[in-house]
């Protein structure tokens, strides 16, 4: 297995996290779109490392058209001397129609159209192929001169699609090079759900190197204080998950239904701070890998042998020397 590191959205501190993660032996960095461009952080630490592979995971898709997205990519690949893998999202819909103001409809099958998009328009740049792909959802036919970026000498990026329920995890295994698991997820549910669905998606895909990435959250420390907050982290991130009805399955999966119901009513009403306190630590230690460095990564070995190519840590950073524990988890990874 490979092990990526979350990394800090753009600015100062993005920047050095990213040298910091590479000394650190980390095999890569991720970035998630929040609250900034995640191109943008990408590019900076692309320029501010030399070996460690980088991903978004995920970027949001249907945020954007795919040729601006293909635009982006393409410079990061560059930027990076191929180091970058495009890691895709479709969000949720009231996220797209509300906050983007941009079209839903039919999201696993737009995804994979869109993913067939990307490779038609890189497929223009670097080899030359006329630009002449007409589907469903998108249409892409003209590549004047002037908008054409020469051949990256890297080639494309592959494209990871991330997801959850069965049919975008089967849309994921046949128009991916990837897929990148939602960190919403335990064991059970990758068996029992997530695989079963990949294979339907792979059986239909042509031959290609494929990966399959998770995203556990990690809640550790270099400290008791560090630990304690992370933990109180971690709680907070398990409870903004289970407020959201997409995820209902996994939590019906394991008899959790009520705890959906129970945030769902505190996130309507505004009740934040309330949020964490209703998860247990039976559902904490089933959605989060809880524990000292060690501990930590005795456990992301155990748990997901045989279930993942690659892990994108999601560290719940707690107050302290978060750069240190990140060097300590790094190498604790490493042995064995």
């Amino acid at each position: 297995m490979k092990f990526d590191l979350s990394l800090p959205e753009a600015g100062p501190e993005g920047v050095h996290a990213a040298a910091e993660a590479e000394s650190a032996g980390w095999t890569g960095g991720w970035l998630s779109e929040t609250s900034r461009d995640p191109f943008v952080s990408l590019a900076l630490a692309a320029q501010s490392t030399e070996r460690i592979e980088l991903s978004s995971a995920v970027a949001i898709a249907f945020a954007r058209s795919p040729m601006e997205l293909a635009t982006s990519a393409n410079d990061v690949q560059e930027l990076s001397q191929g180091r970058f893998a495009l890691g895709l999202g479709s969000s949720v819909q009231f996220q797209i129609e509300m906050r983007y103001s941009m079209p839903w409809s039919a999201p696993a099958d737009r995804m994979a159209e869109y993913a067939d998009a990307l490779r038609a328009i890189w497929a223009c740049w670097n080899d030359g192929a006329p630009l002449s792909f007409e589907g469903k959802y998108y249409q892409h036919t003209l590549m004047m001169p002037q908008f054409a970026p020469p051949p990256n000498p890297y080639g494309a990026p592959k494209i990871n699609m991330g997801g959850f329920g069965p049919r975008m995890t089967t849309a994921a295994g046949r128009a991916g090079d990837g897929y990148i698991a939602l960190p919403f997820v335990t064991p059970r549910y990758l068996e029992e759900v997530t695989q079963p669905a990949l294979q339907r998606g792979r059986a239909q895909a042509p031959e290609r190197d494929f990966e399959t990435c998770l995203m556990p959250v990690v809640a550790t420390g270099s400290s008791p204080d560090e630990l304690e907050s992370a933990i109180q982290r971690a709680r907070a991130r398990i409870a903004n998950y289970a407020s959201a009805p997409a995820y209902v399955p996994v939590l019906e999966m394991h008899g959790w239904r009520d705890l959906h119901e129970q945030a769902f009513g505190l996130m309507l009403s505004g009740r934040w701070d309330e949020m964490p306190a209703l998860v247990t630590d039976e559902q904490l230690n089933a959605f989060a890998v809880i524990g000292e460095v060690g501990e930590v990564a005795t456990e992301l070995k155990r748990r997901f042998s045989g279930l993942a190519d690659r892990l994108y840590l999601l560290c719940m950073d707690g107050d302290g020397d978060v750069a240190k524990t990140h060097r300590l988890l790094a190498e604790a990874l490493r042995e064995g």
